[in-house]
């Protein structure tokens, strides 16, 4: 084992349970009766995924002092707005690979993937809406609009070779660190449930 893997290992230990309850959560709820959703929901999220923002929702919850389950709920809540995005953003930017795998708009067709993304938000946003928590309610719907917002504006930026720098880093701000703030916002609001 790397020295990195070695010390991802030692991070995570002491949610190691949790972040397995996370991904049976996230296979368990993810269900449909129309088989195409269920067939690119599960092609996704077993897919090889890192689980970042729940392990960071997950240790920011227990670091500070959160010791009930819900936490696994708000971390499967961030995971499907993650993968929703990731279907979403494989169409725009037309990638026939994610993760070394043939992605879900070049296996079953980009209307398909764009509303199972679609479905997977809204699945996250009936989580949200369970928490009955109108400052979880705040961040998410906040997050996935910046998320939106970093798409667009990524968009835009295609074929621009005046790009700077920081045009560059608002895009990952939006796309990337929007969804890691949300998750340690989410733990610091849900660890009082």
């Amino acid at each position: 084992m790397s020295q990195v893997a070695a010390a991802v290992q030692r991070i995570i230990a002491p949610i190691s349970e949790d972040l397995l309850a996370v991904d049976r959560e996230v296979i368990d709820d993810l269900q449909s009766d129309i088989p195409l959703i269920k067939k690119i929901s599960d092609y996704i999220v077993t897919a090889g995924g890192k689980r970042m923002r729940p392990i960071v929702l997950m240790l920011i919850a227990r670091a500070l002092g959160y010791q009930g389950k819900e936490h696994i709920f708000l971390a499967t809540m961030i995971e499907y707005v993650h993968t929703a995005s990731l279907l979403h953003d494989d169409v725009v930017d037309e990638s026939d690979l994610r993760r070394g795998k043939p992605t879900a708009g070049f296996k079953w067709g980009n209307a398909a993937a764009i509303l199972t993304g679609d479905f997977m938000y809204s699945r996250a946003f009936q989580l949200m809406v369970r928490t009955q928590n109108l400052r979880i309610c705040e961040i998410v719907a906040g997050a996935v609009n910046r998320v939106s917002e970093g798409e667009v504006i990524q968009l835009l930026n295609i074929h621009d070779t005046t790009l700077d720098e920081a045009r560059y880093f608002d895009v990952i701000e939006r796309k990337t660190g929007v969804l890691f703030e949300a998750a340690a916002r989410m733990a610091s609001v849900g660890r009082r449930f």
